[in-house]
C-alpha cells in the first residue's frame, strides 16, 4: 500500500496550533481594498479558527 500524502496546498493555508486547533488567514483581504471600509479591513486582518464543519475535511487533507 502506498504512503498517504498530505495535500501541500492545504498545508500552506492552515496551521495547527499546540492544542491541535486549525487556524487560517481570514478571507477577503486580497483585492478591492480601497472600496472596503478601514473598519472592515481591520476586522479581516489576523487569523481565525477553521469552521467546525470543515475540520474533518481539512484534517484528512493534512494527513492527520
Amino acid at each position: 500500500m502506498p504512503k498517504m500524502k498530505s495535500h501541500t496546498g492545504m498545508g500552506k493555508r492552515v496551521k495547527v496550533t499546540g492544542k491541535g486547533k486549525l487556524v487560517k488567514q481570514q478571507a477577503g483581504m486580497r483585492h478591492n481594498l480601497e472600496g472596503k471600509p478601514s473598519t472592515r479591513t481591520r476586522k479581516l486582518s489576523g487569523t481565525v479558527e477553521v469552521a467546525k464543519a470543515d475540520t474533518k475535511r481539512v484534517n484528512k487533507l493534512l494527513g492527520r
